[in-house]
């Protein structure tokens, strides 16, 4: 069993930065496959980026590719999105999720994740 919380979110300006953190309690933090995704009012939750469970790997929707960057310290349970140059498309809802099946095709989906955080907001205005 792992909980999952997310924070960090909030208000920020057209090309401006926030980082989410995401804290993970349970065992075996390490094993998990990690993950990001986001929900805007009226669409489906997407993916935003994923690091594999060593936090060697990292993937991402081609729109974070360049202004994202999704790290983790497995010493303190805890990953991190770094997110730079945000736009007013990059508002609503921050989910970090867990998987046990983590990989470059199964990380950008939601099925893949086993646990999910509450979510935190991010709100870009222009």
């Amino acid at each position: 069993q792992v909980q999952l919380v997310e924070s960090g979110g909030g208000l920020a300006q057209t090309g401006g930065s926030l980082r989410l953190s995401c804290a993970a309690s349970g065992r075996a933090f390490s094993t998990y496959g990690m993950g990001w995704f986001r929900q805007a009012p009226g669409k489906v939750r997407e993916f935003v980026a994923a690091v594999t469970g060593s936090g060697i790997k990292t993937y991402y929707a081609d729109y974070g590719k360049v202004r994202f960057t999704n790290s983790r310290d497995n010493a303190k349970n805890m990953m991190y999105l770094q997110m730079n140059r945000l736009k007013p498309e990059d508002t609503a809802v921050y989910y970090c999720a867990a998987t046990s099946k983590p990989g470059p095709l199964n990380s950008r989906y939601t099925g893949s994740y086993d646990y999910w955080g509450q979510g935190t907001q991010v709100t870009v205005s222009s």
